[in-house]
């Protein structure tokens, strides 16, 4: 017994040894993978280090004879056209050809868009310049051309004039709305009812309502919702458009088979008219009547004491026509007339920013962005009095599908209960007008 005891402890001893020998080797092996490993991450940072050392003396413009080998992302094509022919040898007309605004517009608008779109230079790349990235923004904008050809054009990757497209539009809209799409005050309200019945032949009107459609490719979810009454998809706009041919109020992100009514009642400008907040006060006087002013809206919109639309010429599906009266008729004359301002002015926008004109490869998060920017650069350009050629509108008649046009509202459901006896005032008004 006492030798098997002897024996036992003596297997213990050598047990205990060789399990102490293994963990003491596989901790030498783990301290020696570890040393390894710490030299290379040295070896590595070393590197790393002198070649950032190397791309600052570049960028700083010190010569240095070491030949650098670049990694294939950091070779960028030629610049040279934007800045040696854009920025020294455009004329006048080719600012407005290629960027649909004066060059001094262009330098007013980079001023304006700074703050938002000034980026810092890198140990790796030189920032591309604001006065750049606004260009290939409404290169982009005006042209609506592939990315592909803005790219060699600019002398930037693909994803880089994406960036910019993108990044310009936001910063437009943060920017730039509260100069120039804004409510109007009463002195511009006023301004506008006058432009409205000096040029288009109808009073105490402010603004008229209407839709744009943009083509947008087909999305990813709920593609029936965006085919609008002519078939297309299309993002649907809902603006509001003074005297003067510019927009006060936009509306842009709903699927193109929305109804119109809908957009109205549930968008600001149906809550700040309703409450009058489109006309002073106390409200002018019209007919010998205290009436606010009002706007003016096509057949798909509800009749309301502020906004008035063209009595129906169809009564129902049975009966063809409704014998309307002649004051009726003339009321229907003068403000189709008027609503020309409304035509005239999305005809423009289109055809200065032909991004709205053709189809929109943009993902439908950036189209109402875009849309946005667009009537505010729109907005800007007629009031810097930047010249529109002719010639862009023959462009877009001929490249682009015509607007849908929206079935008329023939329901009075949701008329104001005071909206027809406003409306027979302007009939009285036009009627007057003959006599």
């Amino acid at each position: 017994m006492e030798e098997e005891e002897q024996l036992r402890s003596l297997m213990f001893l050598m047990t205990y040894m060789l399990l102490k020998r293994r963990r003491d080797i596989n901790d030498a092996n783990i301290q020696r993978r570890t040393e390894i490993q710490r030299r290379i991450r040295h070896r590595q940072y070393f590197f790393q280090r002198q070649r950032r050392m190397l791309m600052m003396m570049i960028a700083g413009g010190i010569r240095s004879n070491v030949r650098i080998r670049t990694r294939p992302w950091t070779n960028t094509p030629s610049t040279d056209w934007w800045e040696r022919v854009v920025m020294t040898e455009f004329q006048p007309c080719d600012w407005l050809d290629k960027f649909r605004m004066s060059q001094e517009t262009f330098f007013y608008l980079c001023d304006k868009l700074r703050p938002r779109l000034a980026r810092q230079d890198t140990s790796f790349r030189l920032a591309l310049p604001v006065e750049k990235r606004v260009a290939v923004a409404l290169w982009r904008l005006a042209s609506n051309i592939e990315y592909r050809t803005i790219s060699t054009l600019f002398g930037v990757g693909k994803s880089t004039v994406c960036r910019c497209v993108r990044d310009m539009c936001h910063a437009i809209v943060a920017l730039l709305s509260s100069v120039y799409l804004q409510t109007p005050n009463e002195q511009e309200l006023e301004d506008s009812a006058q432009l409205f019945q000096s040029y288009w032949g109808f009073p105490h009107c402010v603004a008229a309502i209407a839709t744009l459609h943009t083509a947008i490719i087909t999305p990813s979810n709920n593609a029936s919702d965006y085919a609008n009454p002519a078939g297309w998809l299309s993002v649907l706009s809902q603006v509001a458009i003074s005297g003067r041919g510019q927009f006060w109020d936009v509306c842009a992100s709903f699927p193109g088979g929305t109804d119109p009514a809908d957009i109205l009642q549930n968008s600001s400008l149906w809550a700040t008219a309703a409450e009058g907040g489109l006309s002073p006060v106390p409200p002018p006087i019209f007919m010998g009547k205290t009436l606010r002013y009002v706007l003016l809206g096509e057949a798909c919109y509800p009749l309301q004491s502020w906004l008035m639309k063209a009595y129906p010429e169809e009564k129902s599906r049975r009966a063809s026509h409704t014998a309307l009266t002649e004051p009726q008729q003339l009321f229907n004359q003068q403000l189709s007339r008027a609503l020309r301002v409304s035509e005239e002015a999305l005809l423009r926008l289109r055809a200065r920013w032909q991004c709205l004109s053709k189809r929109n490869d943009c993902g439908l998060d950036v189209v109402p962005t875009m849309i946005l920017a667009c009537c505010i650069l729109h907005n800007m350009c007629e009031s810097h009095g930047d010249a529109f050629k002719a010639e862009w509108q023959v462009e877009v008649a001929e490249a682009e599908s015509p607007q849908p046009s929206h079935k008329q509202l023939l329901s009075t459901s949701m008329d104001q209960s005071n909206a027809e006896e406003v409306r027979r005032l302007f009939c009285d008004y036009f009627e007057q007008q003959i006599d």
